[in-house]
């Protein structure tokens, strides 16, 4: 580049030179053709000082081309010293790449090394890990996996010896925080609320004027007794006892029906299919008529409002509705009233607490039509009738099957417990009850070091006693959590179950 622009200069400067002569000559020309022999005298000054102008201009040119030459050498130079300092700029910075791809070479060289060292030394630690095994193996006469057992097997006993002391501090230090609260709680509140059952169950008796009626009531070829039953949705139980029929159905409502009809029809003595239809017919309409007054009341006693008609009347079923053996009226009345009073206690949202306790069993009145657990079923209805979520949330965790959301739904929780544990409370058939306390019994035996175990106060306290050289002051608290959390997650049981475990030493000497 800075030899083509010393050319162009150059080129430049000899074409100056070559147009200035031109220029010179044709004046000169000129003045030459034009003078006449006349005048040539008298205009011989003026060609003289042309000439002297023209041999100005060229002075002046062979100075121009001569000043554009140097500048033209100057810069040429100064570029070759730029030239210069890149060549030299990138020759250094080849060497230190150059150094720098060989330092690295070096390094990857090096740790290749060591590499194979560390991968030697660990290979001649394991050797010698596996001698001294051997060794130790041979001294103390125990194999690997022996030697492991007891080490794991000491681990354990040390680990669940500290278990046993946190469950126990910590156990203490809730109770000590919590029981005095807790009692002051519930105790105001049971003693706020006092109601009465009678224990019902899924049968009617119904008097008759005499044995004479029973044939009557079953009817040519049995098509009177067919008819009700179909038409009542129960069973008809007639046998030799005298005086009596029974009615079962575990439909409450249905059993009310029936139950009204079958008077009827006794008391007119027509007893007729068609006379049966038309009697059931209208003893359906009472017990509805019935069931919407039993709803507005229960709500007016709840102090409830605002609750869709089809809510209420399915709140009027709670009246023909047991659970337990314990009315469904009675049991949602006592669990508002507890409610209401926690919450007053606490100090949290009443009007929550109330509806959600007088909803939170309204799924059980169709349980037997719906798939599902009653709390799911309710939750649904509800959510259909738009009512308010956080009612919902509180009463469908009331069995714990959903996480607690609010203190509201604890306290239904907690009033629900104490209305259904309450002694006398609830009735359970014979086998059912025999099946639970069998299992609360079977499942404490099925622990290691137990050697009885007793169901007392109706399968509400499992009490146990432990084999004091299998089981020591520190293991009966872990047993006594991991037979509660075995109830817990496979029996059905209402309220709570208490387990008590026993660890006592005895000495005997007899005296002879």
């Amino acid at each position: 580049m800075p030899a083509v622009s010393i050319y162009i200069l150059w080129g430049l400067t000899l074409l100056l030179s070559i147009g200035a002569f031109v220029a010179v000559f044709v004046l000169y020309k000129q003045s030459r053709k034009k003078v006449s022999p006349a005048v040539s005298q008298e205009e011989l000054p003026q060609l003289e000082e042309m000439k002297a102008k023209g041999r100005e201009i060229l002075l002046e040119a062979r100075d121009e081309a001569l000043r554009i030459k140097r500048e033209a050498e100057s810069e040429a130079q100064k570029r070759r010293a730029e030239v210069s300092k890149l060549e030299s700029r990138v020759s250094q910075k080849e060497e230190w790449i150059d150094k720098r791809i060989g330092a690295s070479e070096e390094r990857e060289k090096s740790l290749s090394l060591r590499e194979k060292a560390q991968a030697e030394s660990e290979k001649k630690i394991e050797e010698i890990k596996r001698e001294q095994l051997e060794k130790l193996q041979r001294v103390s006469g125990l194999t690997k996996e022996e030697a492991k057992n007891i080490i794991l097997t000491a681990v354990e006993k040390n680990l669940k010896s500290d278990i046993a002391r946190r469950i126990k501090e910590t156990e203490e230090e809730i109770k000590f925080e919590a029981d005095r609260k807790a009692k002051e709680i519930l105790v105001t509140a049971i003693q706020k609320v006092s109601t009465e059952y009678v224990a019902e169950y899924t049968t009617s008796t119904i008097a008759l004027p005499d044995d004479e009626m029973k044939g009557r009531i079953i009817g040519r070829e049995g098509r009177n007794i067919r008819t009700f039953e179909n038409l009542a949705g129960v069973n008809v139980e007639i046998d030799e006892t005298p005086g009596v029929i029974t009615l079962s159905s575990f439909d409450g409502v249905r059993r009310e029906v029936a139950r009204r009809a079958m008077e009827k029809l006794i008391a007119d003595g027509r007893i007729q299919p068609a006379r049966i239809e038309e009697v059931v017919a209208k003893s359906q309409r009472d017990v509805d008529k019935i069931i919407r007054e039993a709803g507005e009341q229960l709500v007016y006693e709840t102090g409830v409002t605002g609750l869709p008609s089809e809510i209420i009347d399915l709140l009027g079923r709670f009246k023909f509705r047991t659970s337990y053996g314990q009315n469904m009226i009675a049991h949602t009345l006592e669990v508002v009233n507890i409610g209401k009073v926690l919450a007053n206690e606490i100090g949290t949202d009443v009007k929550i607490v109330k509806a959600a306790c007088l909803l939170h069993d309204i799924g059980k009145v169709l349980t037997a039509d719906t798939e599902g657990s009653h709390t799911q079923i309710g939750a649904d209805i509800l959510r259909r009738h738009k009512i308010s979520e956080r009612i919902i949330q509180a009463m469908e965790s009331h069995h714990e099957e959903k996480p607690f959301t609010s203190i509201e739904g604890i306290l239904v929780n907690v009033a629900d417990a104490i209305s259904g544990a309450r002694p006398g409370a609830r009735y359970e058939d014979y086998e059912s009850y025999v099946k639970r306390i069998s299992e609360l019994e079977n499942i404490a035996a099925s622990f290691d070091g137990v050697e009885k175990t007793f169901a007392l106060q109706a399968g509400r306290e499992v009490r146990v006693i432990v084999i004091p050289q299998k089981v020591d002051d520190n293991g009966i608290v872990t047993l006594a959590h991991g037979i509660a959390k075995r109830i817990h997650d496979e029996v059905v049981y209402p309220g709570m179950v208490k387990v008590t475990v026993i660890r006592e030493n005895r000495a005997v000497e007899v005296a002879k």
